[in-house]
């Protein structure tokens, strides 16, 4: 009843609901980009080096991009850098689509692509604590955590459909529609004209010196860079050697996966945050994927990567909740740019890795490639496990940028 409670709470906060609907259709297209690139270049160079070639490409500029897009919200205001960041993505999309390029051209296309991709991951998430109390901003990162696990439950299965069914060229032609509609929908929200990020006082970058976004940082590049290896690996654990995939089995697996994901944000999402929160969470995450890599059967790569997923989405919000109690609210931006950064960055590195480990050793290769990032992943906040805050019996919300002065009267 606890956790129903709190969700409810949230959810009848004014604008909640509303904004992330919107967020979510806007970062639909992230469940459905990285399987439609790698599909349409797989298919049409005859190798996942290539695909993961042009999908680092892509995470390159996606690193790059994320901490300046998110800064320059501070500056320029949220709806004039989430307009243009979007018409210059989906142009760059339906390009990769329409025009037959060589892999180095494909890849300065998908570079320009990671350059300008929306940042609205790190907008929301600094909108998100002018929208409830202090008493439901952890209930809320948790929420929004499980929450996208949607775009990854529904957005594999429906672009492996397309793509695989139809036509590669159809699959990113979709990815680019969805982004257009969705994000003029997030843009449209009347949240982000109430809110106003404060312009930093602090020089770029400066906001790394705090241990927890520096850690959430890592750890996020880990987490990602283990998902999207087992991601490339279960696409062509199902994928024969004609290019063809043998019907959906690939997307339903993900799918469940991603539902693995969301049941364990629900399930968490009350608990308390304390400093193991985070290496507990990525334990479970290891667990599944270790033992999955064991056999590619397609019920046994199911049952254990619902294991893992268990731990994915409780992860991901003790990182959001961690770093939002550790910076002032000017600096939110920019620090989740930064964990959006790493996350981006694991997901090219991982893919990059995992094509190369497919071409070498089949599917499995991917699945060796994922458990060495989550090994890691483990170690990294239990070896800094002193750095991280305390959240039990305290609230997430961000440090004020301006704090009242005791003047003697």
């Amino acid at each position: 009843m606890a956790i129903v409670s709190a969700y409810s709470s949230v959810l009848k906060s004014p604008g909640v609901a509303r904004i992330i609907a919107a967020q979510l259709t806007a970062r639909f297209p992230s469940g459905m980009l990285s399987l439609a690139v790698l599909l349409h270049v797989q298919f049409v160079h005859h190798n996942y080096g290539s695909a993961g070639l042009v999908l680092g490409a892509a995470s390159v500029g996606q690193a790059v991009a994320g901490p300046l897009t998110s800064r320059l919200m501070g500056r320029l205001g949220m709806r004039p850098v989430l307009t243009l960041t979007l018409l210059v993505c989906a142009a760059t999309v339906v390009l990769i689509a329409l025009l037959p390029m060589s892999v180095p051209a494909t890849m300065a296309v998908a570079l320009l692509m990671g350059l300008a991709n929306p940042p609205v991951q790190p907008a929301v998430r600094t909108i998100y604590p002018k929208l409830v109390n202090s008493q439901l901003l952890t209930p809320l990162f948790s929420l929004d955590a499980s929450a996208q696990e949607i775009i990854w439950i529904a957005g594999p299965v429906v672009i492996t459909f397309i793509s695989a069914q139809v036509s590669t060229v159809l699959g990113l032609l979709v990815c680019a529609a969805i982004m257009l509609g969705g994000g003029a929908w997030f843009i449209a929200s009347p949240e982000l004209g109430r809110v106003r990020i404060p312009r930093s006082k602090r020089r770029f970058g400066v906001v790394l010196t705090r241990p927890t976004v520096l850690l959430s940082t890592i750890v996020g590049f880990l987490l990602i860079g283990a998902c999207s290896s087992v991601e490339a690996g279960v696409v062509a654990n199902f994928q024969g050697a004609d290019g063809s995939t043998h019907g959906i089995e690939s997307g339903i697996v993900l799918a469940v996966w991603s539902l693995g994901s969301l049941t364990g944000g629900f399930a968490f999402g009350h608990v308390p945050i304390g400093p193991w929160a985070l290496a507990r969470r990525m334990l479970l995450m290891l667990v599944g994927v270790a033992v999955a890599a064991i056999w590619m059967n397609v019920w046994w790569l199911i049952g254990w990567l619902v294991v893992s997923g268990a731990g994915i989405a409780p992860a991901l919000a003790a990182m959001f909740a961690m770093t939002s109690a550790s910076v002032k609210f000017s600096d939110t931006a920019e620090a989740y740019g930064w964990i959006g950064t790493g996350q981006l960055v694991g997901a090219g590195l991982g893919s990059t890795i995992a094509g190369f480990f497919i071409d070498a050793h089949g599917a499995q290769g991917a699945f060796w490639v994922a458990a060495v990032f989550a090994v890691i992943g483990v170690l990294v906040p239990a070896l800094t496990v002193r750095w991280l805050p305390d959240l039990r019996g305290r609230d997430s919300s961000p440090i004020p940028d301006t704090e009242p002065i005791p003047v003697q009267s």
